[in-house]
């Protein structure tokens, strides 16, 4: 059978595998197109495959909301270079993940991995992320997702900063300046939670421990040992939640105090940075540029 352009077309659009893979498949299962789907689809998982156990510790966030503003989503893919990161087919199709979780609401990775990319497509996120490795050439993971459903008095607000740090935010009361201005001094300092009441007792108990054994070292008595402890914890609890720490946009003002003043309350808040916890392989750079070369 003769392998015409629009063939070649029509298999590119239903497979977004190149041209001269297309029409190698087309070519190979005489213009069969859904067997040349198949094909290329099975091709695509056996580079997916090859290259799952490779380090992706790059990538980008992307945030998307529901028409409403009521269902905010943040979502976290991964690639092994920046460079891919910023592809054009990498973000379609990180975009089109965060939509299809709006639309669907899965409940974890494995629920989202086996959805379709959107309503009027065979083809599963699973499937369309080996398709994106075989494309790009690099490991791509889909690490985590969040989906913030926003009180119907509540007020939700995202923040991007770049495309490496993004930011969910549910604040009551206030306003939606004040959620913004709350979200961006979360991307800027990292808070674990949002009050004391937050952390597990457990963690103190575990702070505890290795402030009693600093202390211990000093040489001063139990009574005093004591209260130095007592002030560590003090000063960690306020490092570590949202409302202890000093406000970035005027560090004399607590964000206790500045919700406070404006009769607010924050809900909840979630927090990605592209990568943060994932080992980085040290590479070579020769031998890195080689194998990304050589296809590797």
């Amino acid at each position: 059978m003769a392998i015409t352009a629009a063939l070649v077309k029509e298999l590119r659009e239903r497979t977004g595998s190149g041209m001269m893979e297309c029409k190698k498949a087309l070519v190979e299962t005489d213009g069969d197109i859904d067997a040349a789907v198949e094909a290329l689809r099975k091709s695509g998982a056996a580079k997916a495959d090859k290259k799952a156990g490779r380090t992706a510790a790059e990538g980008r966030i992307v945030i998307e909301k529901s028409s409403d503003g009521k269902q905010l989503v943040m979502l976290e893919v991964n690639s092994e270079t920046d460079f891919a990161a910023s592809d054009d087919n990498f973000v379609n199709f990180s975009t089109a993940v965060a939509k299809r979780i709006i639309d669907s609401k899965p409940g974890n990775l494995q629920e989202l991995n086996g959805l379709t990319v959107s309503e009027n497509d065979s083809a599963t996120i699973e499937d369309a992320r080996k398709a994106l490795i075989a494309k790009i050439g690099e490991n791509i993971t889909i690490r985590q997702f969040g989906l913030l459903n926003v009180g119907d008095n509540n007020i939700g607000v995202s923040y991007l900063h770049g495309v490496r740090i993004g930011v969910l935010v549910e604040l009551e009361g206030g306003s939606a300046e004040l959620a913004k201005d709350i979200a961006m001094h979360v991307a800027a300092t990292n808070p674990e939670c949002v009050s004391e009441a937050d952390v597990s007792q457990d963690l103190i108990e575990k702070e505890k421990e290795i402030f009693s054994a600093q202390a211990a070292e000093s040489g001063k008595p139990p009574e005093i040992i004591e209260k130095m402890v007592g002030g560590r914890i003090k000063k960690y609890l306020r490092e570590i939640t949202l409302l202890g720490q000093p406000f970035v946009k005027d560090p004399d003002t607590l964000v206790e105090k500045l919700l406070a003043n404006a009769n607010a309350k924050v809900i909840r808040f979630q927090r990605f940075e592209v990568g943060e916890g994932i080992e980085k392989k040290a590479e070579n750079f020769a031998e890195e540029v080689m194998a990304q070369v050589q296809g590797k």
